[in-house]
């Protein structure tokens, strides 16, 4: 048996403060719960039987009540996985030794944990990235994965990449899109025209070079193939503050569902199965200046969490859409809310200051800092003096 190898993190994040107990209570970790007990069908019946075993009568009330209970969940249930196979299809077949996956944004961050997570177990992996091969620790220690110098945001630079990777690795059978900007968090009359093209070309061009180009291989392809983009609940929510960032994540949920559709269409959707991932805030270097509004209802994300996801959902075949943490599943109800209540909720939520809030909190942080290589400086200029 190959020993694992060393996996290396390379994020420069400022080191966070550890977690407060009561932070580790979320909604997600109650609706977790409630999902393996209360609101599971196995626990409902296994209440049913223990009824039964205490010769609980069936016109009893309590024996009456757990029975509807239980018949009520697992028809929910039934109509959960029907909903799924309706508008997903069957899953494809999935074989890690034959799959190629390709990962943009794969140098850092959540892409670079799934590239790190598929080498370990000998997956062929080609990681796209604008960084120097020289800037990525530990890379070059995973079996399996080939690490590609390359603008996602420039269609040529693509498809020379893609040539490369077929000759190296061989035909991608997954893509997986992570690549991003970093977040301006600037109001939406200061952004500059740089800064806007920037993240719109990583954000939702380079998505659709990468489609364009990996998209021909896969249907072709025996088993067909998997695309993932990572996309976020801004795209829906439109914090202030985000205005590029939000129209780029909109535009790339967007450009999702369309694929998704004309692969329907055209009868290939059993072949190439498609993920859309809508996530809240993550705890990597691209959301490090933004404080969540709320730490019970919209938790920060660790990367693992939604690495997990996404790596179970392409290794079972499956199509669909993996939003977290849980108050992104409520989040197109939110559209369909009275403007009024939406209002209420978003000032409620602190959603549209919270950027704000953020930005303020960072340059007082740095004022301090600033002070103190002041005094530093003018003690050298009175030492020097001396």
């Amino acid at each position: 048996m190959s020993s694992i190898p060393t996996v290396h993190s390379t994020s420069k994040s400022t080191p966070t403060r550890p977690k407060a107990w009561h932070e580790y209570l979320t909604l997600d970790l109650f609706l977790a719960v409630l999902n393996r007990t209360f609101l599971h069908p196995f626990i409902a019946w296994i209440i049913v039987l223990c009824l039964r075993a205490q010769v609980t009568p069936y016109e009893h009330p309590a024996m009456i009540t757990a029975i509807s209970y239980a018949i009520l969940l697992t028809v929910y249930t039934a109509a959960q996985m029907v909903s799924e196979r309706i508008a997903f299809g069957l899953p494809r077949t999935v074989d890690l030794g034959e799959e190629v996956v390709v990962i943009t944004g794969g140098a850092s961050g959540l892409g670079q944990l799934i590239a790190q997570i598929y080498g370990m177990r000998g997956v062929s992996v080609a990681v796209l990235d604008v960084k120097e091969a020289a800037e990525i620790e530990g890379w070059q220690e995973l079996s399996g994965v080939e690490y590609y110098k390359c603008d996602v945001g420039d269609r040529k630079e693509v498809e020379k990449t893609a040539r490369m990777i077929e000759k190296d690795l061989g035909t991608p059978t997954v893509l997986i899109n992570c690549a991003a900007a970093g977040i301006n968090g600037q109001p939406f009359l200061s952004l500059s025209t740089n800064a806007i093209k920037k993240t719109i070309q990583t954000n939702l061009l380079a998505p659709f070079h990468t489609c364009q180009t990996f998209l021909p291989g896969m249907l072709e392809a025996e088993n067909g193939g998997t695309i993932v983009n990572v996309s976020s609940v801004l795209g829906q929510l439109s914090a202030a503050g985000l205005s590029d960032y939000s129209a780029s994540k909109a535009g790339l949920s967007a450009l999702h569902r369309t694929l998704e559709a004309e692969l329907r269409a055209s009868g290939d959707h059993e072949r190439v199965k498609m993920l859309l991932v809508e996530i809240g805030q993550m705890s990597t270097p691209l959301f490090d200046r933004i404080q969540t509004p709320n730490r019970f209802f919209a938790p920060v994300l660790e990367p693992v969490q939604v690495a997990q996801a996404i790596i179970s959902a392409v290794d079972s075949g499956k199509g669909g859409i993996i939003r977290l943490p849980a108050f992104a599943t409520l989040v197109n109800l939110y559209a369909a809310l009275p403007v009024g209540v939406q209002r209420i909720a978003r000032y409620l939520s602190g959603i549209d200051t919270a950027v704000a809030r953020s930005a303020a909190e960072h340059v007082a942080h740095q004022q301090p800092n600033s002070q103190d290589q002041t005094s530093e400086s003018e003690l050298e200029i009175i030492n020097a003096e001396r």
